[in-house]
């Protein structure tokens, strides 16, 4: 399912990053990504050397696809935000020309149809849904848990929707509020709760258990509506309610571990199950 949070697309195991355009709909890729396939390096500094070496070349030639690259925000592994080389499908597929690579071709096809992919569910929302479900299906997901990530993300869109109707419009600032409400309600910031979890660029919310996101959920709707009712505007004022309602999320975690013994907040992820991680903590 599209969504704003979901900038990590999938290319035969490997993550790209990509970023969707509003105002141009279009995706636009980290161009570094693409080239850690094609040169199939697993270290993400080759390929970054890689791809200055190749800039520079075409920069020479005056080749035009260099300069028409833009550049973005990207999360890295760090879980912060860097400034990064990024072009659309158009770009990618004349910067592929460039770099000999038996992934050429499956790369260009893939680009081609994850790029139309988008324009698709932008006509008919239903098709990012299916395609959502299908995802966490084949992670493994049950359909309890799958309905839970839906609503979850509805209530993470309402409330980025109120943070950019009021004046909370850069991408930093919204991971900035964002890591207020998750530090309140876990007592982990985003990074601390990744690592907790042994996740690099992995989606967060993909990863957590049911628990986490209710609560998560309660958190970011509490927000929200503390929000709408102290009509907070702008980046300062929207910081109080992200804590306010964080808190609120983080009294009923304590409440709930008091009852049960057990704690909310997981080390579980998809690709480590929970009886594995108990053997791990044993």
């Amino acid at each position: 399912m599209f969504n704003k949070e979901n900038k990590i697309t999938i290319f035969e195991g490997r993550e790209i990053r990509r970023h969707w355009d509003e105002k141009q709909e279009k995706w636009f890729f980290s161009v570094v990504d693409v080239i850690q396939v094609l040169i199939q390096q697993a270290n993400y500094q080759t390929a970054r050397k890689y791809w200055n070496k190749l800039k520079e070349r075409l920069k020479k030639e005056g080749n035009e696809s260099v300069s028409n690259c833009r550049q973005l925000k990207f999360e890295a592994t760090d879980g912060k935000l860097y400034l990064t080389d990024a072009a659309d499908v158009e770009i990618l597929l004349r910067l592929i020309q460039s770099v000999p690579s038996p992934k050429a071709e499956p790369i260009k096809l893939w680009l081609a149809k994850v790029g139309y992919e988008r324009m698709q569910e932008t006509v008919d929302p239903e098709k990012s849904i299916n395609r959502g479900r299908m995802n966490w299906q084949r992670m493994g997901r049950n359909e309890k848990w799958i309905q839970q990530r839906m609503m979850g993300q509805e209530t993470r869109n309402k409330l980025t929707d109120y943070w950019n109707e009021h004046d909370v419009k850069e991408q930093d600032e919204y991971a900035i509020l964002t890591n207020i409400i998750h530090q309140e309600w876990s007592d982990l910031s985003v990074k601390q709760h990744k690592q907790f979890k042994n996740l690099k660029r992995e989606n967060l919310r993909d990863h957590m258990t049911e628990a986490e996101l209710i609560f998560t959920a309660l958190a970011e709707l509490s927000t929200r509506q503390i929000a709408e009712t102290e009509q907070a505007r702008g980046f300062e004022k929207n910081k109080i309610p992200a804590r306010k309602g964080g808190r609120i999320a983080k009294n009923a975690r304590l409440e709930l571990e008091q009852k049960t013994g057990k704690k909310v907040v997981s080390g579980e992820n998809f690709k480590l199950p929970a009886g594995k991680y108990k053997k791990m903590l044993e």
